[in-house]
This record gives C-alpha cells, sequence and structure tokens, in this order.
C-alpha cells in the first residue's frame, strides 16, 4: 500500500532532473503519472521507467507559458484517466546568464513566464477539475533561492519568491473548495539545471568545466548545516507527502528541503 494508490498526478518537466524523481517517487507511492513536459526525449523515457514499476504513465507534451497548451494537458490526463488528483508544478528554468551584469531581459523573461507564470496557467486550468470532483492537491516546486536573494541570480531567485508567494495566495483562494496549496523548496541537487551554472560561472561549458562541481561542492560544504547534497528523490518524498491524506491540513506551506541551508 503507498500514500497514493489509486491516485493520478500532473508532473510539469517531469521528464528529467527534479521532475523525474518526483514522478518516480510518487509512482513508487502507487500513483499514475502525466508527464507534461515540453522535452520530447527524456520524458518518454522516464514514462517508461514508470512503467517498468508497474504504475501507468503518459506523456502529454505541454508548454506552461501557454494557456490553451496547459488546458489540453488536463485535458488529455482527464480524458485517458478519468481524474487527476494531484497537480505538481515543477516545470522552471534559471535562463542563460548569471551575474548582476550579464543578466538580460530574455533571462529575467524566461524565469518569469515558466517559474512563475507557468505555475498559475496550470494551476488555473487544474482548479475547475479540482472543483468539480471535490478536491485536490496543488505542490509548487519553489527553491531555498525563493527565500533571500543570491549573487547573481536575481531573476531565478525573484521568480521563486514569487512561487511562494503564489502559493500563500492559491491556498487561501482554493481551500474552500477543498483544495491543499503548498510548496517544496529543493536546496543543492546535482542536476542539469546545476551543469549549467558550473558552465556559466567557469565561463566555459566543456564536460570538464560542466563536470567539476567546484561552485557546486564549495557551496555545500560551508553552507548545509548536514553536508550532503540533496537528490531528485528526497524532493519527490516531500511532494508525495504534501499530495497525500496525511498532509490533509496543511496548506500555504513552503517546506525546505535543503539538509538546513535555510532555517525557516
Amino acid at each position: 500500500m503507498g500514500k497514493l494508490d489509486n491516485r493520478v498526478a500532473i508532473v510539469t518537466g517531469g521528464g528529467r532532473g527534479i521532475g523525474r524523481g518526483i514522478s518516480l517517487v510518487l509512482a513508487r507511492e502507487g500513483a499514475s503519472i502525466v508527464l507534461a513536459d515540453i522535452d520530447r526525449v527524456n520524458a518518454p523515457q522516464t514514462a517508461q521507467e514508470i512503467r517498468d514499476l508497474g504504475r501507468q504513465a503518459i506523456v502529454v507534451h505541454t508548454d506552461v507559458t501557454n494557456p490553451d497548451s496547459a488546458e489540453a494537458a488536463v485535458q488529455e490526463a482527464v480524458s485517458h484517466f478519468g481524474r487527476v488528483d494531484i497537480l505538481v508544478n515543477n516545470a522552471g528554468v534559471v535562463g542563460q546568464h548569471v551575474g548582476g551584469g550579464n543578466i538580460t531581459l530574455d533571462d529575467w523573461d524566461a524565469c518569469y513566464q515558466v517559474n512563475l507564470k507557468g505555475i498559475w496557467i496550470m494551476s488555473r486550468a487544474m482548479v475547475p477539475h479540482f472543483k468539480e470532483k471535490g478536491g485536490g492537491k496543488i505542490v509548487n516546486i519553489a527553491s531555498i533561492a525563493g527565500r533571500k536573494g543570491g549573487p547573481g541570480l536575481a531573476h531565478y531567485c525573484a521568480s521563486k519568491a514569487g512561487a511562494i508567494s503564489v502559493t500563500q495566495s492559491l491556498a487561501r483562494d482554493l481551500g474552500p473548495g477543498n483544495i491543499n496549496v503548498n510548496a517544496v523548496c529543493p536546496g543543492l541537487l546535482w542536476t542539469d539545471m546545476w551543469r549549467q551554472l558550473e558552465a556559466m560561472i567557469g565561463g566555459d561549458e566543456t564536460p570538464e568545466v560542466v563536470d567539476r562541481r567546484q561552485v557546486f561542492d564549495a557551496f555545500l560544504s560551508t553552507n548545509c548545516p548536514l553536508r550532503r547534497e540533496q537528490t531528485p528523490e528526497d524532493i519527490g518524498m516531500a511532494v508525495a507527502f504534501l499530495a497525500s491524506e496525511e498532509a490533509k491540513n496543511i496548506t500555504g506551506q513552503a517546506l525546505n528541503v535543503d539538509g538546513g541551508i535555510e532555517l525557516n
């Protein structure tokens, strides 16, 4: 018996990185998974991994910045499975540049469109179905970067702070409809996004630089009380809890999963 037996979950950006970890954990807990992803390569591979676990999974090509695409994803999920119980707004980007003098307007717009507006668009598409069926769970993936600003990542930090704020607002708005809305704030995970940051900061995209983990390991060793990195599975377990009936009276909260980096 799993926490999420007979539930159906949509996971945006569920094909790789944190999204893949979330999708696999939810599947292990009994859920059928809809991978709503713009990635046409990794999402099908993750879907097959889920099927190998004995769970159902489909891939729906989805652009979370496009309201029509979001509506279509929800409709396809409901049509295929008959219902959706959980929405995980995981899709996220960091832009193409870091550093205060290097961040462009395109970087700002990308973070805003995907990391913040995408949450609103997908939630708005999902809420009518939740209200019709008498409730649901929304879990937004924010970041400890949304807890306080950090050097060189103003665009990303601002979008993730907004993700926490919109979580609180949606929780107040949707609570009377038996819809819980919470956020998870990941800490340090060695994912493709961090590899991208290593390349940006190192000024070199060759594998030797990208895989060196200098920035990642230095931050981890000096800022994380538990002195260990977090994993996509760690984030998935937090999401599974918040999406389960064990958390039925938790809403409007942002849970740090970061080894103690941020203590709020």
